[in-house]
């Protein structure tokens, strides 16, 4: 069964946004991201790692959303097999977000020690991530 492990909030203030995760919830700071496409800190409680992000460009948050949206962006799946999770996803009519892969450089070639996701939309237009490694902060965390 796949599990949820990873949850990212689309932010204009990470900053803020995270210090009140840690300050209020106790979560911990695991990583921080400053990249062309986003900006962001990465939370963790043990079990779920929790991003922070400021996205850069439109391209990189989804044309829908654009950089400028705040809100739950995506969430994100461990699966056992990234291969037999597309099957179903495209058995349901579910479309990879190629857009956003390709923006975040996400799908195309295994990365090491990193998260590797995939992402996809869900019904509603919710973008959902797939991974057989999962996150950082996770206890099932594999980066292979």
């Amino acid at each position: 069964m796949a599990k949820i492990k990873h949850i990212a909030i689309a932010t204009q203030d990470p900053e803020g946004t995270a210090r009140f995760y840690t300050d209020v919830f106790g979560m911990k700071q695991i990583g921080r991201i400053d990249s062309p496409n986003v900006l962001g800190y990465f939370l963790s409680d043990g079990d779920i790692n929790f991003a922070i992000l400021k996205f850069k460009t439109d391209a990189a948050a989804g044309e829908e959303r654009g950089k400028d949206w705040s809100g739950i962006h995506h969430f994100g799946f461990q699966v056992e097999s990234l291969e037999a999770i597309a099957e179903r996803l495209a058995q349901v009519g579910s479309q990879r977000r190629d857009d956003i892969n390709n923006a975040l450089g996400l799908g195309r070639t295994p990365q090491r020690n990193a998260n590797v996701e995939v992402k996809y939309t869900a019904p509603d237009g919710v973008t959902v991530d797939v991974s057989e490694t999962g996150w950082v902060g996770t206890p099932t965390f594999n980066p292979r």
